[in-house]
C-alpha cells in the first residue's frame, strides 16, 4: 500500500521534536512493505540543519514555504492508498488539511496523525470555528502519539470516527548503547529545548535541583537557554545533534525527563526522550504522569519524581552501581514490548483492518 505523509520534517529534527517518532515509524512500516512518501515544508531553517540524509526506505518531497508549492504536493495525495495529515506541520497546516482530503481518492484512507494531542485538543476547544472541528467529518481516524483513553474520549466526543494513540518508542538502530564521552560528564544531564509548556518545570525539576545541589554537576542540552539564569554547577551546551544524543543519555550518572505541561496533565503521553534514554541503557529520572507503569516501572526500570526536592533526594541517594542495574533493565523492557517494530506492528493491523472493511462494503 502506498502512504502519503505530510509532517513537519523527516530529515531534520531541528526544533522538530516528532522527528525521531517520523524515522522510527515509517522505517518499520517501510520494512512491512509500504511504499511511503513523506512530504515536508522548507520552514524554520530545517533544511539548513538537516542530520540525516534522504533515507532509502522512504521517498522524501521537500517543498517551497509557499501556498502554490503545497497546493501541487496536495494533489499528490490522490495517488496514494493511506493519506496523513500531521499536527504541527509549521506551515498553513489548514489549508493543507483541506487540500490533501480534497485531493484524496474516495477509497483512500484519510488519518489525521496528531503528535501533540494536548495541544491540539485545547484548541479546538477555545475555538469552536477551527477548520479542524468540519475536517473530522472527512476523516476516518485520528492516530496520536499519546494520550491514552482521555484524549481517545475527547477525540470521539468531537465527532472523530475512532481515536487511537501509536505510542512512542524506540527505533534499537539509531538509539543504543554506547561508550561515555566526556563532554557529557555530570551528575543528571537534561536534553530539551525552551518552550513556554514546559519552561516553568525546567525550573522546578532541573534548575532549582541544580541551585540546592551543589555538591552535584549538571548538564542542559537544547535550544533557547543561552539567557536563562542558572547556577554554576549547570553546564549549558545548546543544541545536541541527533548523532550525539546516545553518548549524552549514556554519559551522566541519571538523565532527566520533563514533560510538557499539558502532556503532564494529560497523561499516556511518554516523550521519545524516554525511550531514546531507555534504549541507550541510561538511567532516567522522569516527572511523574498517569499511565508511566505502561511503559516502564517505577523504582526498578525509571526513578519518579514529583518535584525538584524528589530529584535531588534521588540524585543524592544514586549510586553508579544502582544507576546502571536501572538502565539495564529499562533497556531489556523496552526492546521487549517497546519499539517502532512493535508500534509499526499496531499501525499495520489497523490498516489493513480497514482496508478489509471498506472492500467488504456494499455499493451505494
Amino acid at each position: 500500500m502506498k502512504i502519503a505523509f505530510y509532517g513537519s520534517s523527516i530529515l531534520s529534527s531541528y526544533w522538530n521534536g516528532a522527528a525521531t517518532y517520523y524515522r522510527g515509524l515509517l522505517r518499520a512500516l517501510a520494512e512491512r512493505g509500504y511504499d511511503i512518501t513523506f512530504y515536508e515544508p522548507d520552514v524554520y531553517d530545517r533544511q539548513k540543519n538537516r542530520d540525516i540524509d534522504p533515507p532509502d526506505w522512504c521517498k522524501v518531497v521537500v517543498y517551497d514555504g509557499t501556498i502554490e508549492a503545497l497546493k501541487r504536493v496536495a494533489t499528490e495525495a490522490g495517488n496514494a492508498d493511506i493519506v496523513v495529515k500531521t499536527s504541527g506541520v509549521g506551515f498553513e497546516d489548514d489549508a493543507l488539511l483541506s487540500h490533501v482530503l480534497a485531493a484524496s481518492s474516495p477509497a483512500a484512507m484519510k488519518i489525521f496523525w496528531d503528535v501533540d494531542a494536548p495541544a491540539t485538543l485545547a484548541e479546538l476547544k477555545s475555538q469552536p470555528d477551527h477548520p479542524l472541528h468540519q475536517a473530522l467529518g472527512q476523516i476516518d481516524m485520528v492516530l496520536t502519539y499519546g494520550g491514552g483513553h482521555p484524549v481517545v474520549d475527547a477525540y470521539r466526543a468531537l465527532g472523530a470516527a475512532d481515536c487511537i494513540p501509536i505510542y512512542n518508542a524506540l527505533d534499537p538502530e539509531t538509539h543504543h548503547p554506547v561508550a561515555p564521552d566526556p563532554r557529557f560528564n555530570a551528575d543528571l544531564g537534561f536534553l530539551g529545548n525552551r518552550l513556554p509548556d514546559r519552561e516553568a518545570r525546567v525550573e522546578t525539576f532541573f534548575l532549582d535541583c541544580a541551585a540546592r545541589s551543589p555538591e552535584q554537576s549538571f548538564l542542559l542540552g537544547g535550544s533557547g537557554w543561552g539567557d536563562k539564569p542558572m547556577s554554576s554547577n549547570v553546564n549549558y551546551i545548546g543544541h545536541v545533534s541527533t548523532r550525539d544524543h546516545n553518548a549524552f543519555n549514556v554519559t551522566p550518572k541519571a538523565v532527566l525527563n520533563i514533560s510538557r505541561a499539558s502532556m503532564a496533565e494529560t497523561g499516556f503521553s511518554p516523550a521519545t526522550r524516554v525511550f531514546e534514554a531507555a534504549g541507550a541503557g541510561a538511567c532516567l529520572i522522569t516527572d511523574a504522569w498517569v499511565g508511566l507503569e505502561l511503559f516502564l516501572a517505577d523504582g526498578e526500570e525509571v526513578l519518579v519524581a514529583r518535584d525538584g526536592h524528589d530529584v535531588a533526594d534521588l540524585l543524592r541517594d544514586l549510586t553508579p552501581e544502582k544507576a546502571k542495574a536501572i538502565g539495564e533493565r529499562a533497556l531489556a523492557r523496552v526492546l521487549s514490548e517497546h519499539t517502532y517494530a512493535h508500534r509499526a506492528a499496531e499501525a499495520d493491523r489497523i490498516f489493513r483492518a480497514f482496508a478489509g472493511a471498506r472492500a467488504v462494503e456494499p455499493v451505494q
